[in-house]
């Protein structure tokens, strides 16, 4: 890092972020020494939070790790990447900005019915994988906060019968590249007032449906919404139940390989109501 333009606001609301991530850090072992980390950069409010709450708490660590801010261009016509790299620079953040083609490969084979957003996940995860690979990145760390965590696994129970969310650290799909997801514990609503003070800048990725949320999540925002004017902890309560899951009172048989086959049979030939299943 060289000399930095922006003096993050350091007040409660930083403090309270800044101890979050630190928090799950600690929890999740995120990051170690020696370390170097890739950090996706979108230019959305959480990649900028993550990015710059990050580095704070690297100038302090009494361990030694590196980040480098990694951009994809997806290619959508008017995409301000010039602003992020702007930022960039002038905040001496080690950075490097990919153009991929997925606009025509989404605009080519996207069904009609199908969501522009998790196509173009796809698509830009498959790449960050590669370049952080290429950048010599042992971690990936992305901007998902704690309503994510929760809005996915609501969206994984109602509309895909899956018991699922976000894992805040996790080994990739190519095998080699760990992703973490520092701001576990940090909810939106401490992100847009943050991101608003610090100015960062803003871009919107510039797709057809930038600014709008999907339909499903947008449900599952406005449930949550409801549910927290009579239960204010609905959402951290949420979250402390991915961390303390209890196999043996959920239905999936994966989970239950320490049983004998003639358990299982005992417990297929109980009543409905689960009498015939110990408890």
């Amino acid at each position: 890092m060289q000399g930095k333009t922006v003096e993050l606001i350091k007040d409660k609301r930083y403090t309270k972020i800044k101890n979050a991530v630190g928090r799950a850090i600690a929890d999740f072992g995120l990051i170690e020494d020696g370390d170097r980390i890739a950090v996706g950069v979108s230019g959305g409010k959480d990649s900028w939070t993550l990015l710059h709450i990050l580095d704070e708490l690297r100038r302090r660590a009494p361990i030694r790790y590196e980040l480098v801010a990694i951009t994809i261009d997806s290619g959508y016509p008017g995409f301000r990447c010039d602003i992020i790299e702007t930022h960039l620079r002038e905040n001496g953040f080690e950075y490097h900005l990919e153009k991929a083609g997925h606009y025509e490969i989404i605009r080519d084979k996207r069904r009609p019915d199908s969501s522009y957003c998790s196509i173009c996940a796809r698509l830009k995860r498959g790449s960050l994988y590669t370049l952080a690979k290429k950048l010599g990145c042992n971690k990936l760390a992305l901007g998902h906060h704690l309503d994510d965590f929760i809005e996915t696994l609501l969206l994984n129970q109602f509309f895909v019968g899956s018991l699922k969310a976000m894992a805040a650290s996790m080994l990739a799909d190519n095998g080699e590249t760990t992703v973490i997801r520092p701001l576990v514990y940090v909810e939106e609503k401490e992100i847009i007032p943050f991101a608003r003070e610090n100015h960062f800048p803003v871009v919107c990725c510039c797709c057809p449906v930038c600014g709008t949320a999907d339909m499903q999540r947008k449900k599952m925002k406005q449930l949550l919404k409801e549910l927290e004017k009579s239960i204010p902890h609905v959402k951290r309560s949420l979250l402390k139940a991915l961390a303390n899951v209890q196999p043996r009172h959920l239905l999936d048989l994966r989970l239950q390989q320490g049983e004998s086959s003639s358990q299982h049979g005992r417990a297929c030939a109980g009543t409905p109501d689960g009498s015939g299943a110990s408890s």
